[in-house]
């Protein structure tokens, strides 16, 4: 039976993403998307090749990536896209160590010079970096290696870029760029409940035809109703964690930047999520403990509850 009552999907939900820039079909979407993310320095994406997004380490017994999205470019750049639903520690530290699987894919036996292809990290996210979050104006972040004696780019084929969405505050009227008009659907889609006049272009007729939930089957509206069921289970488990943890609630004073490194917190945080039902690959992911670390945690729990 149909519940939801919304008319639009949430992108932040994997069905939602995936459906929306995740296949063939809608491979335009995600080519104009990232045309408008990455601006001409690339040149214009024409074409792209999606690749598969569970990547494995060079040995046997080495920890694997999984990437939401992961494809490259006419030209043999690769872009990994990332949608991040909650703050989790050290993500600056993933999206740096999910970059070096595109680039070692790169070597070729023998002679080589080692010219490298770009490689770009996108990551869209659901929340605001703690160190930023006193900066209402900065949402597009693009890192790059820089010469901190000159302040020259010292190498331009490595780029991190982040869009902290909660951030952008823009009305409909407000909106100026294309680029505008892409953040404000990523961020209102699901709040939406008609089609915006100032989103009137072509790729966004698309975008709101396959986001339009009346229009799946049965199977595919299951899938979507379980994915934004995790998402928001998701979302309201690690609220809790953060504040029953103390992760957020006293970053005042001395304690500011602090808390996350503290294994009590942490732990408490463990055992919030995993009351939740939240499973243990995803607290791995979220607290940045190893598995063993949260699985004996949470099997010395009283009662093991």
């Amino acid at each position: 039976m149909r519940t939801l009552t919304d008319k639009y999907i949430n992108p932040f939900t994997d069905f939602g993403f995936k459906k929306l820039f995740g296949t063939e079909f809608n491979k335009p979407l995600l080519i104009d998307f990232l045309n408008e993310v990455i601006g001409p320095e690339t040149g214009k994406i024409k074409e792209l090749t999606y690749l598969p997004t569970e990547q494995l380490g060079p040995g046997i017994n080495e920890r694997k990536a999984i990437f939401d999205i992961y494809c490259e470019n006419e030209a043999g750049e690769k872009f990994i896209v990332e949608l991040q639903k909650a703050k989790q520690n050290y993500f600056k530290d993933r999206s740096v160590y999910y970059s070096t699987f595109p680039i070692q894919q790169q070597a070729l036996q023998g002679d080589w010079n080692f010219k490298l292809k770009a490689v770009y990290t996108i990551g869209i996210l659901d929340f605001v970096f703690n160190e930023d979050k006193k900066d209402n104006q900065v949402f597009h972040h693009e890192v790059k290696l820089i010469d901190t004696k000159t302040g020259k780019l010292f190498f331009d084929k490595l780029t991190y870029i982040y869009l902290e969405l909660p951030k952008f505050n823009k009305t409909e009227n407000e909106l100026e760029t294309h680029f505008d008009q892409w953040l404000y659907v990523l961020k209102n889609l699901e709040n939406l409940t008609s089609r915006p006049k100032k989103l009137q272009e072509k790729i966004f007729s698309q975008l709101f035809e396959q986001a339009e939930i009346a229009q799946y089957d049965n199977n595919e509206y299951k899938q979507y109703e379980e994915s934004l069921k995790y998402y928001r289970d998701l979302k309201n488990s690690l609220d809790t964690a953060y504040d029953d943890g103390k992760l957020e609630g006293r970053l005042e004073g001395k304690l500011e930047g602090r808390l996350e490194g503290r294994l009590e917190e942490k732990n408490q945080m463990v055992i919030n999520m995993h009351n939740n039902n939240i499973d243990t690959e995803l607290i791995c992911q979220v607290t940045g403990l190893t598995i063993e670390t949260i699985k004996a945690l949470i099997d010395n729990l009283p009662d093991n509850e």
